[in-house]
């Protein structure tokens, strides 16, 4: 089965073909991906098992073989196409997109600064109740828009009160940022184990 996955939230993208995938799942550039390539991978089999779990990242910008795509349709295995952009005009588009599930997925355009401020707070006392609170919106929210609002109040909380605890608090969050945008980890679990960080601070 192939299912397309496509919009600005990447990471929502991403956690959703984990869900699909499992664990174990091939990783395709469809940039890099040659039209001799295509019955390898949407058909070959692979030496442990018949069927196989692919993710395939932006095999739209490939525009030869994002054509031949209807070809494949028939898969055998779970594949799950992420695209950055997608050109619904296309005649390739216009081929798949009642044969196979396609989702668009974008991220909630701004966080609730109040609703940041609370949880921000909450984490200096209660880290555990700032958890909570934050897996109330952890479904609707992007983790780098709730990254973004936390450092907003930070910078807010450090114009007002230069002390210690406002400085580290910023310094934490500011390796916070490096991590999200380059660990493999979950950025939910990331902001996370932040929270329950900061009330120790």
């Amino acid at each position: 089965m192939i299912r397309l996955f496509y919009g600005d939230d990447r990471l929502k993208m991403k956690e959703e073909a984990k869900k699909i995938l499992g664990d174990n799942y091939e990783v395709l550039e469809g940039v890099n991906i040659q039209l001799s390539d295509m019955p390898s991978i949407f058909r070959g089999a692979s030496l442990f098992s018949d069927k196989r779990a692919i993710l395939i990242t932006d095999l739209g910008e490939n525009l030869d073989a994002f054509e031949k795509l209807d070809q494949y349709l028939d898969t055998p295995h779970e594949v799950v196409l992420i695209e950055s952009k997608l050109d619904k005009r296309t005649v390739a588009y216009k081929a798949i997109k009642d044969k196979i599930e396609i989702r668009e997925f974008k991220p909630k355009e701004t966080v609730d600064p109040f609703l940041a401020f609370n949880i921000l707070k909450t984490a200096k006392k209660d880290g555990a109740r700032a958890v909570k609170m934050l897996e109330e919106i952890e479904e609707d929210h992007d983790p780098m828009m709730i990254l973004g609002a936390f450092v907003s109040q930070a910078v807010r909380d450090y114009s007002a009160k230069q002390g210690i605890k406002e400085k580290r608090v910023l310094e934490e969050l500011s390796k916070l940022d490096l991590l999200m945008k380059s660990s493999s980890m979950q950025p939910f679990s990331l902001l996370k184990s932040f929270l329950l960080q900061v009330s120790l601070l």
